[in-house]
């Protein structure tokens, strides 16, 4: 059966974690799949912890980025499940261990004015452990101007290359993490122009790059 809501009950909640209690008539395999949590993804957050009571085992499970499970340690495999209660005589707690990891990405400042159709080079400087970084270009209501790219880490760097998009204002460069789409950045608006057009004279008469007669209103 699916993920059910009225099985999931907060245990234990301090400093951003919250230590969780399921019980399902599923079995272990079928709660640690992929998607299984992602109705709760309003609820979980990653690094809770999960105890899980399925039908053939009771597992403590952590929370990853999506509410994506990972493997857990078993605590009973017998597919027994023994009641957990919660008592104000009955104390629960849980210690964990964690070791903080600075990851940062700061996207490389981008020209003010950007010409429509000319290739455009972008770049960020990358603090942490991320393998790749994914740039695309976003329009001012946030949907993808460009098809994202992805490209590695070295050296603590990550450029990629795009043609400009069409003209416009507000475009913005969002660059982020490609294994965990939670940490990113967006750099400063800029506009996209057309490109500029030359003059030339003939006869006393006005003509564009393109020999076209330029008209005056």
């Amino acid at each position: 059966m699916p993920y059910s809501d009225a099985g999931l009950s907060a245990l234990s909640t301090a400093n951003g974690f919250t230590l969780w209690h399921y019980r399902t008539t599923d079995d272990r395999a079928t709660v640690l799949a992929p998607g299984y949590f992602a109705p709760a993804a309003g609820r979980l957050l990653p690094g809770d912890i999960v105890f899980v009571q399925a039908s053939d085992a009771t597992a403590m499970v952590p929370i990853r980025s999506g509410t994506l499970p990972g493997g857990g340690v078993t605590v009973d495999g017998s597919g027994s499940q023994p009641a957990l209660l919660r008592s104000v005589l009955l104390p629960f707690s849980a210690a964990l261990t964690a070791d903080a990891v600075a990851r940062a990405i700061l996207p490389d400042p981008l020209p003010g004015i950007v010409v429509t159709g000319e290739p455009i080079t972008v770049g960020a400087t990358v603090t942490g452990p991320i393998a790749s970084v994914t740039f695309v270009l976003r329009t001012v209501g946030g949907a993808d101007a460009t098809a994202p790219v992805t490209v590695p880490v070295a050296s603590g760097r990550a450029e990629a290359a795009f043609t400009a998009p069409p003209p416009g204002g507000g475009y913005r460069l969002l660059a982020r993490e490609a294994a965990d789409p939670t940490l990113f950045a967006l750099s400063a608006p800029f506009s996209v122009v057309l490109p500029p057009r030359l003059l030339t004279e003939a006869g006393g008469r006005l003509l564009l790059e393109d020999g076209f007669l330029l008209l005056l209103a």
